[in-house]
């Protein structure tokens, strides 16, 4: 085994097995310290309990469903995307997906995304898919940050007057971020003319053929794209609106809509390298901001916990479970 390759996998190890659960365990313990400090938390969670049992419910099973409707907004974005080199139908795309998102799951930022959907593209196809995929994925980036970079100027003062960062830190953060979205956006929509750039790189020509699909990318693709990327955003906000109210976790529509956002925004910058890790960063981050607005930290750490096992492990157990079929059909094509 070369000595590279070796270490690379020691490495691996080191930052799934030791690191990510280190890195939750300190997230947890610090999140549990700060609930348990919470005024009259008996009183919370006895409330919270009652409310699995009242008319309430419903809020949570709407909750369930628009994941279903989150879920089917990201297939139709990735069929949309792909339909260039090859035409699937929803099912299949749908596939394509879940299956992504059970490859995401264990690996740094969810980057194993990408590998589990190309597994529905036919032979040749599947390198080609990735880059369609990332400029899906761009466009979820784009709305991302541009809803970030809102709720930052919006909670500018709350955040300053709760001493969570400097005055100074706080105009990087601004300016860092719309140029992040300036340059990210401005990319999105000249992919043909980064193509052609890349081209003339020395020693890309053997790559090029990966990127030369992006080329079909004409704007009327790149805004729907876009638009269903805008549709997703408000259906996450949504989830969390209506668990909110689950909870009992007293903020306003218009301080959950942007302090979700500004949670998103945090979430998409920091990198986090295991699906624990991004649980227990998940809830610090929203009970740093919610917390702005509510004193309900249990709420709001149980909406965190629900929303990442609703959106996240239950598609991640349907995608495992695809993923078995789909295995069982390529090792018969293969006999």
């Amino acid at each position: 085994m070369p000595v590279k390759s070796k270490h690379n996998r020691q490495f691996k190890y080191f930052i799934n097995y030791f690191l990510g659960p280190l890195l939750f365990i300190w997230l947890s313990y610090s999140i549990f310290k700060q609930i348990r400090q919470q005024p009259g938390l008996e009183q919370s969670w006895q409330h919270i309990r009652d409310s699995f049992y009242s008319s309430r419910i419903w809020l949570l099973l709407a909750v369930m469903l628009l994941m279903l409707v989150n879920w089917s907004i990201e297939t139709l974005k990735w069929k949309l995307a792909v339909q260039r080199i090859q035409r699937v139908d929803f099912i299949t795309a749908l596939k394509a997906v879940l299956s992504g998102v059970s490859f995401s799951v264990m690996t740094p930022n969810r980057v194993g995304e990408y590998l589990g959907r190309v597994l529905y593209m036919e032979e040749g196809k599947r390198l080609k898919a990735i880059s369609l995929t990332i400029a899906g994925s761009i466009s979820q980036l784009i709305v991302t940050l541009a809803m970030g970079f809102v709720a930052l100027l919006i909670l500018q003062k709350p955040i300053l007057d709760n001493g969570m960062i400097t005055a100074f830190w706080m105009k990087m953060m601004i300016y860092g971020v719309l140029v992040v979205v300036a340059i990210l956006t401005l990319f999105y929509f000249r992919l043909a003319w980064l193509v052609r750039w890349v081209d003339r790189l020395p020693g890309s020509r053997r790559y090029a053929w990966l990127l030369e699909s992006l080329e079909h990318f004409n704007a009327t693709l790149l805004l729907q794209l876009l638009s269903l990327s805008t549709l997703r955003f408000i259906v996450f906000i949504i989830q969390y609106y209506l668990l909110f109210r689950l909870f009992d976790v007293d903020v306003s529509w218009w301080q959950g809509w942007w302090a979700v956002s500004l949670s998103f925004l945090v979430m998409a910058v920091i990198p986090t390298i295991a699906l624990i890790t991004d649980l227990g960063l998940r809830g610090k981050v929203n009970l740093q901001l919610l917390g702005m607005f509510s004193s309900n930290q249990l709420g709001i750490s149980l909406t965190a916990v629900s929303i990442w096992f609703i959106n996240l492990i239950i598609p991640a157990i349907a995608g495992s479970l695809l993923i078995l079929s789909i295995r069982k059909i390529f090792k018969n094509k293969s006999g």
